[in-house]
């Protein structure tokens, strides 16, 4: 994949990712409220939020050409996989209320999700920091 690929790649992930954290966050303001207790509705925002935040983080890193490719895609690949292990396993363990089916023995998947996003901010810093 040529670098413009790879950039477009990021960015419409970005974007999608984005996408994807608007609607959840209005079904979670709108149409968790009279299914889920409090908490939940919080917890789900929290994944909506960090969704957001590395959606908008990936849209940057897309238009990055100061970082190595390499170095582009593997910050990416963390924030992608954080995004899905992290927020997706909230979103899960939030709805699974709603459908009445115990998923709280994917839980332990939460926290590994928020490593990888650890860690792609740990590989952006280091990158940024070796930038000639």
């Amino acid at each position: 994949m040529n670098k413009i690929s790879e950039n477009k790649t990021i960015l419409i992930t970005g974007a999608i990712a984005g996408l994807i954290a608007v609607l959840l966050g209005a079904f979670g303001a709108h149409g968790l409220e009279k299914h889920v207790d409090a908490a939940s509705i919080d917890s789900f925002t929290t994944g909506v939020r960090y969704q957001m935040y590395h959606a908008i983080v990936c849209i940057i890193l897309g238009n990055m050409t100061v970082l190595q490719e390499v170095k582009r895609k593997r910050i990416f690949y963390f924030f992608i996989g954080g995004i899905i292990l992290f927020s997706g396993s909230i979103y899960l363990l939030v709805i699974d209320e709603i459908f009445g089916v115990s998923l709280s023995s994917i839980g332990f998947i939460t926290p590994l999700g928020g490593l990888l996003l650890i860690f792609g901010w740990v590989f952006l810093i280091i990158s940024l920091m070796k930038i000639k």
